[in-house]
């Protein structure tokens, strides 16, 4: 059996799940690396990783390089002399970072691989329709998620999930992955199997202001789905036009309903205190929803205080 020797890589909740297991399962960690702290809020204050605030309560020490290619940083790996890299949500590594430790780096990713490689799997899987999806540990190389498969886990996706939802079960579940990928690597059980380049592969794209904004013509259960892929970060959104102004929504929660009518798209309507927008098949009803500068609120108390004009339309 080998003794490992860990640096953990990660930033966000997500990473904090995964490295308290490996903590719980009395694995050496010896460093921790994440993200520099970032102003945030009003008062620009500097905000801690989730990550870097809990292993400085479990007394981990944390590096926060600016530049993972710098000789600081490579001074900092000779001197902990980590023997397995694990990332979690964090940044691309130049190869002189995964290829230091004697037992490789490896990754856990939220999706099946080779399906949804990129930053937003979680995401698309719901946007797509997915009914599965999973969470995978490879072997990290040269590009973007493509290294040889450790191990894969599948999960259902239920058609009431949304991105938050979703993001906690993979979270466990992948925590479980990587405490069995580790098992395997020290017990020198881990085969791992190279990614096989099939067609049909659908990629987890950064989430930008393009690709998160409603498409008012495509099927209602597709509209549907771009919403509960984008909640609760970071919110579909959308264009009001009310009377004479046009404000920018945000759309956190929403249901459908599959009928014929002839109203046109986008077209706002009211029916016992609740908002309906006509899509080609049906009508996305909206559950909760932010207009601009205000609090995200319910329908019914949205309405109570704001008033949609008789030709009221989501662009």
């Amino acid at each position: 059996m080998t003794a490992l020797r860990i640096l953990f890589m990660g930033t966000p909740e997500f990473a904090v799940t995964i490295l308290d297991q490996i903590i719980q399962q009395d694995y050496t960690v010896v460093g921790v690396v994440t993200a520099p702290d970032k102003p945030a809020g009003r008062g620009q204050k500097l905000r801690k990783s989730a990550v870097k605030v809990f292993a400085e309560e479990k007394g981990i020490e944390v590096l926060q390089p600016t530049n993972l290619k710098s000789d600081a940083f490579q001074e900092d790996l000779n001197r902990l002399q980590p023997n397995l890299n694990i990332v979690v949500a964090f940044r691309m590594l130049p190869k002189k970072v995964w290829n230091f430790p004697s037992l490789g780096t490896f990754n856990l990713h939220a999706s099946l691989l080779p399906q949804y490689r990129g930053a937003a799997p979680i995401n698309w899987a719901i946007i797509n329709g997915e009914k599965t999806t999973g969470v995978t540990t490879f072997f990290i190389d040269e590009k973007i998620d493509t290294g040889s498969v450790i191990l894969r886990e599948e999960v259902e996706i239920e058609a009431t999930d949304n991105a938050g939802s979703l993001h906690d079960k993979l979270m466990h579940k992948g925590a479980s992955l990587v405490i069995t990928t580790l098992e395997q690597i020290e017990n020198d059980k881990v085969s791992p199997q190279e990614q096989k380049e099939a067609g049909g592969l659908k990629t987890a794209y950064k989430l930008i202001n393009e690709n998160t904004k409603i498409d008012w013509s495509k099927p209602t259960q597709e509209i549907y789905n771009h919403i509960r892929g984008l909640s609760p970060y970071p919110v579909a959104w959308t264009q009001l036009e009310n009377g004479e102004e046009t404000l920018r929504c945000k759309i956190q929660e929403a249901s459908y309903t599959l009928k014929e009518h002839q109203l046109p798209l986008g077209k706002i309507s009211m029916e016992e205190k609740s908002i309906l927008v006509a899509t080609q098949n049906g009508f996305i009803k909206i559950e909760q929803m932010q207009l601009p500068g205000k609090r995200k609120m319910k329908a019914k108390d949205l309405l109570n205080g704001y008033e949609f004009k008789e030709n009221a339309k989501m662009l």
